[in-house]
């Protein structure tokens, strides 16, 4: 059992998330970004017990605020990473870090 915060995604040209930074939550640390393909962020998230919250940067304040919770979705052209389904902009984690610009 795990627990995971997400901070960014990295995208194709056809604008679609291909991969997630993912960070691992330790008792006082979170450790740096690791990035997981969609399959592999799927996987892990499904596994019983696993859970993961966006990570968001507050450019006010200058510091990272918890977000919203993360969950597997089988939509109609396969699973996906979502937050809470309420049709916002927030929804399909698009609204991350784009880490194209930061790491190949």
């Amino acid at each position: 059992m795990a627990q995971y915060k997400i901070t960014g995604v990295w995208k194709n040209s056809n604008d679609v998330i291909t991969h997630y930074a993912f960070h691992t939550v330790g008792e006082s640390s979170t450790s740096r970004a690791v990035k997981k393909t969609k399959a592999d962020a799927i996987a892990l998230l499904e596994q019983t017990g696993n859970t993961a919250k966006t990570w968001v940067w507050n450019y006010t304040r200058g510091g990272w605020d918890i977000g919203e919770t993360v969950t597997v979705v089988n939509g109609s052209n396969g699973k996906y990473l979502r937050s809470n389904p309420d049709n916002k902009v927030t929804d399909n984690l698009a609204h991350l870090i784009d880490f194209d610009w930061i790491a190949p």
